[in-house]
């Protein structure tokens, strides 16, 4: 085992080395090279959605291929779509009014940190998002999931050779440990982290810097105004989609008890099956893993294959495994995260109690993430996206897809920003925007003459002397300053 952690921090060394070198070539190009570079990427990808997925499907276990596909698309079709027309190499912008010009700076080689439960579609993603802001990348995969990440470095590396790019540009650690990725982190330039809570930790403990993603816990309120069979509708396509790996998936349904057996009823329409006694016992014990955290043995299950592990009988055709939680925190485990075909209810007397609810919820594992609202009350709407802490509220969407991109118009990305409350350094939709720094050229202003600024500000001068004039009176003379 030793052996095998040295052969792996060796590697990522060498690896590392060997991207720098490859990434000093690579930033001598063109927009219009690295442009090409990108397409071509993201053409050969898009054809190559379906295998990835099914690969990624066969040795994970998470999941289902068809919507894996999809992830794999939104990583190379919609991405390319949204990042073709963007300026990421040398000037990128010219400001003559202002006499301030913009070049890009890459940031030099990336560490790739990829999950078990994505691991194709974040590969590719970013792989894209780095190479378009003039980047050299290094993953590190998931043990898990080695062999289709490193089936799709291996077509990266073909289409590069094609174009006669050095290879080393885009590479992998063959073998994973945790000390060849803390060392990999050590070595590079930035660090793209998407995992688990404590491999976002390490990253942002590495010393270098890095954009990492909190845990979701997402919550979705369906107020009373929405139209509940479409809500419903949206909610089960969200929470169902690849089996509820994505880590904007909706977690818990927060209702008011004026609708509530109406939303039931609508569950139950759309291939829900409420969890009670034994049988609710069996899932529960199920979910905790032996640390306390979430049983990986339980993660991107269907609701049937959820039940074979538990023992217990479902109705044939359930989409998904629902339980009527009472509270929220230890002894509750439908108010923690959930990846999987399972979901918390919770019923709430109206909108105040729902607000107070879903913040708890956000608490108990999901600051700064994401957060779901069906509702036609903009008031309601917006009094949730100035209160609750979370760097995304979907609005009548799916939150899972949402949140990532697909039926809204945020970025494409696979790693989302929680911002300082989530631990991470961003709020926004990770990007090739965060993947290069800006240089400023900045012209001297002396030849502009001084105009007068008028504006209708308090005057800060009669309002000082006035307070001055009263303390004066008071017998109090305050000290020269």
């Amino acid at each position: 085992m030793a052996d095998k952690d040295l052969a792996s921090i060796q590697e990522a060394r060498d690896l590392v080395r060997k991207a720098r070198s490859a990434q000093l070539e690579f930033a001598k190009l063109s927009q219009e090279m690295v442009d090409q570079v990108v397409q071509a990427i993201a053409k050969v990808m898009t054809a190559m959605a379906e295998d990835l997925a099914k690969l990624a499907v066969e040795e994970t276990g998470y999941g289902n291929w068809e919507d894996k596909k999809q992830k794999n698309l939104l990583a190379s079709e919609k991405l390319y779509q949204r990042i073709r027309p963007l300026k990421t190499v040398g000037v990128i912008a010219e400001d003559r009014q202002q006499k301030i010009d913009k070049i890009a700076i890459p940031a030099g080689v990336v560490a790739a940190l990829i999950p078990s439960t994505n691991p194709t579609s974040t590969t590719i993603y970013k792989a894209l998002i780095a190479l378009k802001a003039g980047n050299g990348i290094v993953f590190s995969p998931h043990p898990t999931a080695v062999n289709c990440i490193g089936k799709t470095v291996t077509i990266i590396h073909q289409i590069l050779t094609e174009l006669k790019i050095p290879v080393e540009l885009v590479s992998m650690i063959s073998l994973p440990t945790l000390e060849g990725t803390a060392e990999l982190m050590k070595q590079s330039d930035l660090i793209l982290a998407t995992g688990g809570p404590a491999m976002v930790k390490a990253a942002y403990s590495s010393g270098t810097p890095a954009l990492g993603v909190g845990p979701g816990n997402v919550p979705v309120f369906l107020e009373k105004s929405a139209d509940i069979k479409s809500a419903v509708q949206r909610i089960m396509a969200g929470k169902t989609f690849d089996f509820g790996t994505v880590c904007s998936s909706e977690q818990a349904l927060v209702v008011e008890e004026e609708v509530a057996d109406e939303v039931k009823k609508a569950l139950l329409a759309e291939g829900c099956y409420f969890l009670e006694g034994a049988a609710a016992e069996k899932i529960k014990g199920l979910m905790q893993g032996p640390r306390g955290s979430m049983n990986p043995a339980i993660v991107g299950r269907s609701a049937s294959a959820l039940a074979e592990l538990a023992g217990i009988e479902i109705p044939a055709g359930t989409r998904l495994l629902v339980y009527e939680e009472q509270g929220v925190g230890p002894g509750y485990p439908f108010s923690y995260e959930k990846l999987t075909s399972l979901l918390g209810f919770y019923t709430v007397p109206d909108w105040h109690a729902a607000d107070a609810l879903c913040r708890q919820l956000l608490q108990n594992g999901g600051l700064g993430h994401s957060m779901s609202i069906h509702s036609n009350n903009k008031e309601i709407i917006r009094h949730f996206g100035l209160t609750q802490p979370v760097s995304r509220l979907l609005v009548n969407s799916p939150s899972s897809l949402g949140a990532v991109g697909v039926t809204t118009n945020l970025d494409p990305s696979l790693t989302l920003g929680c911002g300082p409350v989530g631990g991470s350094s961003t709020t926004d939709n990770v990007g090739v925007k965060h993947l290069f720094n800006i240089r400023y050229i900045a012209y001297g202003l002396d030849d502009v003459a001084p105009q007068k600024v008028v504006d209708n500000r308090v005057d800060i001068e009669a309002i000082s002397q006035l307070v001055v004039e009263q303390l004066k009176k008071m017998n109090y003379v305050p000290s020269e300053t």
